[in-house]
């Protein structure tokens, strides 16, 4: 009975903090796809580049929080690529503007800091300090679940057979907007 009453209270919490879901205290949790490849021709490529993040947002609109990088691609007879990142992340969500593009919509801007490797199979490979910034478009399925799409700048500084790698990339993913502890709390002690 407990536990049926705490998956109440979370989803009761869920559709009544949605409305507010980049507010101070909630949090941000997801991922980007920037590619994915199945080659079915030869030289059969396979290539995939996965970006979870989580944040917390500070104060309304702005998300502080972690990622993680993680891109292979590989080909037979061609050796793999390897593309890796851990590293700090910063959001802010724009006031006005996209709502007017498309209802239920915004535009934020993105920028993350870390450690970050581009190891290919064939040339120059760069392991060190990574950096990535770009804008990107959010459109919110429910008021809980973004849609988005988002266009980096990425780089890296560091050691290896070269100084310096960059790239720039388009991803599409998702993100879940929940609402923070002292939300949840609420609703607890609400339904009591």
């Amino acid at each position: 009975m407990k536990r049926l009453t705490l998956t109440f209270a979370l989803g009761i919490a869920v559709v009544f903090g949605a409305s507010a879901q980049i507010q101070k205290g909630h949090v941000m949790m997801g991922a980007n796809i920037s590619k994915i490849n199945f080659g079915l021709d030869k030289p059969n490529v396979f290539e995939l580049e996965i970006n979870p993040k989580a944040a917390w947002f500070v104060q309304d609109g702005l998300a502080l929080g972690g990622d993680v990088l993680f891109g292979l691609s590989t080909q037979k007879g061609g050796g793999t690529d390897i593309n890796y990142g851990i590293g700090a992340l910063g959001r802010y969500y724009g006031t006005t503007g996209a709502d007017e593009v498309v209802n239920n919509s915004r535009f934020f801007g993105e920028a993350t800091v870390g450690i970050n490797g581009v190891n290919p199979a064939q040339g120059g490979s760069t392991n060190g300090l990574g950096f990535s910034f770009g804008p990107g478009f959010t459109y919110f399925v429910t008021p809980s679940i973004g849609l988005e799409g988002l266009l980096k700048y990425n780089g890296v500084v560091g050691f290896g057979s070269s100084a310096y790698a960059h790239r720039l990339s388009l991803g599409v993913g998702f993100q879940i907007y929940l609402p923070g502890k002292s939300t949840a709390r609420k609703v607890e002690r609400d339904m009591n």
